[in-house]
């Protein structure tokens, strides 16, 4: 190739619109309706044409247009009005202002190997990325000190398109970045700005983009550039693309590189918050940092890291953790391991769950719980099942006591409600349900909106929704060359007037899309009923090396092309935020059939539930503390858990039916003398009041806040103080503590008294003879462990009652509780000691514990 000049040519605003430059390379205007108006009205078909990428807009319209619209009086004070709102959205909401007992140094760092801020920045692939971009919007309207880190991909994840067969291909266009709201980060002498990050063949050079979310900075890391070698080039090709190689390489670079951006543009959070196991090599960046350039010892440094860390954890499927051969890890990590001073061993146990298990590859999850200070799941029952799965961790901790939380996801409310929903909610909820989504007393306020206005203003949106389908799938059967007859056809593909059932997700087999097609003579009779007929429109991708959830899509396609169901069953390609927005706006109900538990959370229900739509689920997930507040959707089965997936899929679809047909078709058709169905938007407004305060990011950030960042930002503080010291003495104290532990042993259990017919209400006292080697009754917690029995005679949900030492004697310690019998039927108990000590995070964080 003969030796090329770069040049960048932007696009030239007259004067008068210099302002839209501003607007359009900060994501705020995608929350902010006026924006996207403004916007529509440059050229309505270069915004939809260019995936509403405000800035390819801007510099595809002809100049000649820009030139009339500096005439134009409308437009400009249009354009007025919109900078004005952001200007002073950006000059307000200062989190310290409205916090001024926030610790000092308060800053967050947001680590995700994917955000899906808005279709047109595609480096998303489904609903992790998607719930990192409210995150971000949330954190913005909010104020909240935090920085976002990501990577950019060259060409994101895949798009999507369906072969004549119905079988799913992959394209995958290249991103521009130079016509995204995207910029480059140079350095003080304008110079672009590069960070190195060390690979076993060589250093890989990572230049840094920025995206803008509202006040939130989203720092991107770029290897596509001439001073890489080919190979390192692709390191930032593809989102979950390629090889277990490439996934460390990329994982490295999200991790290690996102530490070193962040110390080089001098931001050092008080916090880093990894937003699933992609991003715990984070941890070993800051270890490195602190042995080489503060002297601290590994196990001090292992305590500093911890103090500032937080973790959470996304996905209850094994297959959904990365985990690397030990082989793998030592051949990235060899030359990390010699710098910092680890053994291989002392390496490789930060990453198993039984460090003696020499076979057991390195998990990234395992990793981010062992260095964090906090964790959680995304849902109530995914924090059952994260305790469950991870349990091995925590070696004889009961899995109840597994230090392993919940935060229930949300989403970002004024995203994600359609505009018609928006202005409802303005009249009749006020500013509350923007500024403050998270009060219940605003969404109360829902019962005073008049049942003809709620239930029109839902019309509207599935008209549109309808009318979005059919231009979709006419464009896309013309892209794949079908006949015309079913080109024109999709031009009356679904009813505008129809109950209309959405199923949109990413498409793995354990969604069981397939489970309405088990019974395939029943969905006809539902389809094709011409008194109540019902309609489905289904979206999703599945990943490129999943055979099987590809043929769940093209058994789809076949089904709706064999027995010519058209005009009530549509699939649409290409499964994005666009699509998703038109879908979560305009569907009467939403249909999710997760194999219970393997949902972790999932938001586009409250998404639905958001604009007015109602959920019909397997209790899972989210759904499982949504479900019963109200009368505000429909739960398929009682959350029951099959030893036989077949049955279970058998049970399920049955169950689906029954509600359909008894419950749910009936009363959408349920109509007064004004034609209105009362019943259903009761549930509707039910769903509205009791959904929307609770799964909304503005509560979860907030959450997030109160619970981890704040708490975590003031235990780093404490430790950095006195050059590390109480650090230091942690580290000492755990070091004592395992060196000690295996003569640490409870010799004696005594039970005074009668422990037959004990009444309700009366006390068991209990004694224990402790043996503590060579630490004493301060650094441990001696207690008594209570409860029900199982079947086999195991103690289930017990509880804890700390015991007291009473006195030393022949080199035990006599330790004195007792139990009130607060149940009636047959109990046990038991005697168990714990290391203690005032600066651990909590109970279980050493991983030890004796039972007697």
């Amino acid at each position: 190739m003969p030796n090329i000049t770069k040049f960048t040519v932007v696009p030239r605003l007259p004067e008068r619109l210099k302002a839209l430059s501003e607007i359009a390379h900060n994501y705020r205007w995608c929350w902010e309706p006026e924006a996207i108006d403004l916007f529509f009205r440059i050229d309505r078909d270069i915004w939809v044409q260019n995936n509403q990428n405000p800035v390819l807009l801007l510099g595809e319209v002809s100049q000649e247009r820009l030139e009339e619209l500096e005439q134009d009086d409308s437009f400009t004070a249009h354009l007025d009005r919109v900078a004005a709102s952001i200007r002073e959205y950006m000059e307000g909401g200062n989190w310290r202002e409205k916090n001024p007992d926030a610790p000092e140094e308060f800053q967050i760092a947001y680590l995700s190997l994917e955000f899906g801020i808005h279709e047109s920045l595609s480096i998303y692939s489904g609903g992790l990325g998607v719930l990192a971009g409210d995150h971000l919007k949330s954190a913005s309207d909010l104020g909240l000190p935090l920085v976002g880190i990501g990577l950019l991909y060259r060409e994101g994840y895949h798009t999507q398109y369906l072969n004549a067969d119905g079988w799913q291909q992959e394209r995958y266009p290249r991103n521009d970045f130079y016509n995204m709201a995207l910029t480059q980060v140079r350095d003080d002498k304008g110079n672009q700005l590069i960070i190195d990050v060390d690979y076993p063949e060589r250093v890989v050079h990572a230049r840094v983009w920025q995206a803008q979310v509202g006040r939130v900075p989203l720092y991107l890391l770029d290897c596509d550039f001439d001073a890489n070698e080919t190979d390192d080039r692709e390191i930032t090709a593809r989102l979950y693309g390629g090889t277990p190689d490439m996934r460390i390489r990329q994982e490295i670079l999200l991790g290690m590189g996102g530490v070193r951006l962040l110390h080089k543009l001098g931001i050092w959070p008080s916090v880093f918050h990894m937003n699933e196991g992609h991003a715990a090599f984070m941890t070993l960046e800051r270890i490195r940092h602190l042995v080489k350039e503060e002297k601290l010892s590994i196990p001090a440094a292992i305590e500093s890291v911890k103090a500032g860390s937080v973790f959470t954890t996304h996905t209850p499927v094994p297959a959904g953790n990365d985990m690397f051969n030990p082989d793998m890890i030592t051949h990235y990590f060899k030359q990390y391991m010699e710098d910092v001073g680890f053994s291989q061993d002392e390496f490789l146990a930060l990453g198993r769950q039984d460090p003696k298990d020499a076979r057991e590859p390195f998990c990234m999850t395992v990793l981010a719980l062992k260095l964090s200070a906090a964790s959680n799941g995304v849902s109530k029952l995914h924090g059952d099942v994260a305790r469950d799965m991870w349990a091995r961790t925590w070696q004889g901790v009961p899995t109840d006591e597994v230090p392993i939380t919940s935060i229930t996801n949300g989403i970002h409310s004024r995203f994600w409600v359609s505009r018609d929903m928006a202005g409802l909610y303005d009249r009749y909820l006020g500013p509350g349900w923007i500024t403050n989504p998270g009060d219940e007393n605003v969404w109360e306020n829902i019962d005073s909106v008049p049942d003809p206005e709620i239930w029109r203003t839902h019309e509207r949106r599935r008209e549109r929704m309808v009318n979005f389908a059919r231009r979709r799938l006419t464009s896309q059967l013309r892209e794949r060359g079908a006949p015309h007859s079913e080109i024109m056809a999709a031009g009356e593909a679904l009813d505008p007037d129809v109950l209309t059932i959405g199923f949109a997700r990413r498409f793995a087999t354990y969604k069981r899309a397939y489970l309405l097609l088990m019974d395939p003579e029943r969905l006809l009779r539902l389809l094709r009923d011409e008194d109540r007929p019902v309609q489905m429109l289904i979206a999703g991708k599945a990943h490129p090396a999943d055979t099987q959830a590809k043929e769940v899509i093209r058994n789809i396609i076949h089904f709706i092309r064999q027995h010519d169901v058209r005009r009530r069953m549509v699939f649409l390609e290409d499964y994005d935020i666009n699509v998703a927005r038109y879908m979560v706006q305009g569907v009467d109900c939403w249909l999710n059939t997760p194999r219970r538990p393997m949902e972790a959370s999932g938001t586009s229900g409250m998404k639905v539930a958001a604009n007015g739509g109602l959920n019909i689920s397997v209790p899972d997930g989210w759904w499982c503390e949504a479900e019963g507040l109200a009368e505000n959707g429909w739960s398929i089965g009682r959350g029951e858990i099959y030893e036989n997936p077949e049955q279970q899929d058998v049970v399920e679809s049955e169950a689906l039916y029954m509600l359909l047909e008894r419950e749910i078709i009936p009363r959408f058709y349920d109509r007064g003398r004004d034609g209105l169905p009362r019943h259903w938007t009761k549930m509707m407004k039910d769903c509205i009041r009791t959904i929307c305060p609770i799964f909304n990011t503005h509560r979860m950030v907030q959450e997030y806040t109160d619970r981890f960042y704040l708490p975590c930002t003031i235990r780093r503080n404490e430790f950095r103080a006195d050059k590390r010291q109480r650090t230091k003495d942690l580290a000492e104290w755990k070091k004592k503590v395992r060196a000690s532990w295996d003569k640490v042993a409870i010799k004696k259990v005594e039970s005074d008294g009668s422990k037959e017919g004990l009444e309700f209400g009366a006390s068991l006292p209990v004694k224990a003879e402790v043996a503590l080697a060579d630490l004493t009754e301060k650094d441990v917690t001696v207690e008594i462990y209570y409860g029900e029995l199982d079947p086999y005679g195991r103690i289930v949900q017990g509880k804890a009652v700390e015991m007291e030492p009473k006195g030393r004697k022949d080199g035990t310690i006599t330790f004195e509780g007792s139990i009130v019998c607060d149940k009636t039927g047959q109990l046990g108990f038991t005697v168990r000691a714990i290391p203690n000590h005032e600066d651990l995070a909590e109970k279980h964080e050493t991983a030890l514990i004796t039972w007697a």
